[in-house]
Order: C-alpha cells, then sequence, then structure tokens
C-alpha cells in the first residue's frame, strides 16, 4: 500500500439525532471512555496514510483539537467550509491539495475494512471503487441502499442486499463532476457515475456501525467498547524487535530479528493492539534527528503493511538528562524507566489492562513495566512462541 491520502466528512449537522448534536456534532458524541472519531481515526492510522483530512462545518472550532496531530505518523489537518456544501461540495477545497488517488470515509460510521486491501487494484480505467456492505439496518434510508455489484462493477438493484459502506477511492478525475456548490456523494455524483459504469465496487461483512439515527447510536454505544476493548502488548524496539546496532536511525541499519514479523501476524489476528515504546537518546545526544526517526518508522510501517502486519501506535522518547542538543536536556519520567509513555498509550487507546503485557530487554523496560501494572517478560530467542505462551493463559 503506497502513501495516500484520507478525507473525513465530519461537517453534518446530525439532524436525525439533533437532541444530542444540537451540543456536538455527530463524530465528538463520546462512547464510553472516548469519543467516536478517536475509535475511528486510531483505527484508520494503522495504514500507510500520508495525511487525513478532516472536513468540518457544524461547530467546526470542537474539532481544532485534531488540526496538526499525529497519531501512527499520520499528519492530521483541519479544513473548514464556512457553509454548508454537502458531501460532494465539501471536497472542492482539496482541489489543489489532492494530486493523485485518495480515500473518502464518512466522519459518522466505522466500517473496519483493510485499506491496504481496498486500495490495492488500481481503478484506472474507473472513477471511484466503494465498499458494500449488508443492509441490515437501514430499511427507510434511500441512500445508495440498493446496490449489488456484477464482475465489481456497481448497478442498482431494487432488492439488493447490500449498501454503501461510506469508504471510497476516488481517482483525481472525481473532481470534474465536482464543482464549488452544494451537492451530495450519495444523491447526486455516485448515481449519475453508476449510469455511467464509473463505479465497481467491494462486498465486506467486516465490522460496520453507523450512529446517524437514534436507533444506531444506542446500538453503536453497546457494540463499538464490545468491538475495539481489546488487550495490548508494547514492546521495545532495539533488541526487541530489531538488532540493536547502537543509536540504529537508518534504513540500511535496521534488521528485523527472528520470527517478529511471525508474531506481529499472530497478534494482530488474536486482536491485540500493538505498541511500540522505545528511548530514543540518539536524537537527545545529536547522533540523529527527529526526521530521521519518522523516516524510518514510516519505512518500518511500510514493510509490515506490505506483509499485512500492523501496528497501532509508536512512543518514544527523545529526552536525556546528558543532551547535546539543549531543548531535549531533561529528566523526564516519559524516558523508561519512567512510564508516561505507557500511561499515554492507556490514556489514548480502549485497552483492556488486566490482559495487557510488555516485552523488553532492559531492566528500565522491566521497571516502567512493573509501574504500569502489566505484566513484564525479557524478550526470547523465540518471541514468537513467547509471545504464543503468554496469550494462550488469557
Amino acid at each position: 500500500m503506497k502513501k495516500i491520502s484520507l478525507v473525513l466528512l465530519v461537517g453534518g449537522k446530525g439532524t436525525r439525532i439533533k437532541s444530542i448534536t444540537k451540543n456536538v456534532p455527530k463524530p465528538l458524541i463520546k462512547i464510553k471512555k472516548f469519543i467516536f472519531l478517536d475509535y475511528l481515526i486510531t483505527n484508520l492510522c494503522r495504514f500507510n496514510l500520508d495525511r487525513i483530512y478532516l472536513m468540518t462545518g457544524y461547530k467546526s472550532h470542537l474539532f481544532k483539537k485534531y488540526n496538526n496531530r499525529t497519531i501512527n505518523f499520520v499528519k492530521i489537518k483541519c479544513i473548514h467550509e464556512n457553509k454548508a456544501m454537502g458531501t460532494a461540495g465539501a471536497l472542492y477545497s482539496l482541489k489543489k491539495l489532492i494530486k493523485k488517488d485518495f480515500i473518502v470515509c464518512n466522519g459518522d460510521s466505522i466500517f473496519d475494512v483493510n485499506l491496504a486491501h481496498f486500495t490495492k487494484t488500481k481503478i484506472t480505467n474507473k472513477l471511484i471503487k466503494i465498499t458494500l456492505v449488508k443492509n441490515l439496518n437501514y430499511k427507510s434510508n434511500k441512500k445508495l441502499t440498493s446496490i449489488n455489484t456484477h464482475k465489481k462493477i456497481i448497478y442498482f438493484q431494487k432488492r439488493s442486499k447490500y449498501m454503501n459502506g461510506g469508504i471510497y477511492l476516488f481517482t483525481k478525475q472525481i473532481f470534474k463532476f465536482i464543482n464549488n456548490k452544494p451537492s451530495s456523494l450519495e444523491d447526486n455524483i455516485i448515481p449519475h457515475l453508476i449510469r455511467m459504469k464509473k463505479v465497481i465496487g467491494n462486498k465486506y461483512n467486516n465490522f460496520f456501525i453507523d450512529i446517524g439515527t437514534p436507533t444506531n447510536l444506542m446500538k453503536a454505544k453497546k457494540l463499538i467498547p464490545k468491538y475495539f476493548y481489546r488487550p495490548a502488548v508494547f514492546l521495545d524496539r532495539d533488541g526487541v524487535i530489531n538488532y540493536d546496532k547502537g543509536y540504529t536511525h537508518k534504513i540500511s541499519q535496521f534488521k528485523f530479528k527472528p520470527k517478529v514479523l511471525q508474531t506481529i501476524q499472530y497478534l494482530n489476528k488474536k486482536k491485540y493492539y500493538i505498541f511500540i515504546v522505545t528511548n530514543q537518546a540518539g536524537i537527545a545526544k545529536g547522533k540523529f534527528t527527529i526526521d530521521q526517526f519518522y523516516k524510518l518508522h514510516n519505512y518500518i510501517k511500510q514493510h509490515l503493511i506490505k506483509k499485512n502486519a500492523y501496528i497501532n501506535d509508536v512512543e518514544f522518547c527523545p529526552f536525556h538528562p546528558n543532551a547535546i542538543i539543549k531543548k531535549y536536556r531533561k529528566k523526564s519520567k516519559y524516558r523508561k524507566p519512567g512510564n508516561l509513555m505507557i500511561k499515554n498509550l492507556f490514556n489514548k487507546w480502549p485497552i483492556i489492562k488486566k490482559k495487557s503485557f510488555m516485552i523488553g530487554n532492559t531492566k528500565s523496560d522491566e521497571i516502567a513495566a512493573l509501574k504500569s501494572n502489566i505484566k513484564f517478560e525479557y524478550v526470547k530467542r523465540n518471541i514468537y512462541l513467547q509471545v504464543k505462551k503468554i496469550t494462550s493463559n488469557y
């Protein structure tokens, strides 16, 4: 999966649940401990995205906390529309920013589709690729609910069991059909292109939930925590994931240790979150820069995605009391044996703590885990068998 931009449509008023959205936009509704948009964004950022654009409108000031944030090396930028432009009109402001194919997702639904798989096939002779999901809860909604595929080409079918899943892959050519005026993807653009046979699609049976109606919001409040609250594995990097060459920061220096890829794939299948938690004193000591650190981790992320393996997030500490770089010269509880990196992840992610554990190779890793009240083990020669044994006890 090459790097690709993703657009989240979060500007709507949510009139069907107006008793709630009079105070807060739909994507910012709280579900258990976390906001709906947090579940959505963190889930998307495991893929190889170069940027997420949040297309804001209604109560846009409430989205400011997301602007210029970076999650798992994916940058987030908010773009505000001064007047309601609809799901298609909102894209017009991106015409000069986006230079190639891009993904668009509805900001009020979660469809847990593997974007690496979805974007794998090129759509050069078409304009749009969409996701289809079985229509179980939307009998009254007429927006692209009666569609099906024949040899991947989308067509209308009155009694179809499938509907639009709200994830689209657009070519740059889509902007020929989008003007600087209010319009809807579901009502105007996509139906027109379906009739032109310019839309293809994939069917998925993956987890899907929409929060646009009172009934579905009630279901979401039960199903989202059940689906997203998972145990986590916290991994030190150098000496655990890769061979420790001393201040590893170049792609040419980085080499995975045996069975690490297999372990990550196994943990993905077992529905564990995987986090890297790493001290990076080399930044403080001037051995390499944060940009070089990012470059290496973008390479690691991209390499793993090609192997169908995914890291959910990375926490690193650039601080050291003996730093050469002045702004990094300080004692910090982020630096292991401090445990603020682990605490940050518990605050950002829906983690089942009692089933979580950490694997490291130093005493500082062990102390950080103990401070966080999670199980710790020193990495063994065969990390795959080690992890299988730990997870079999839960």
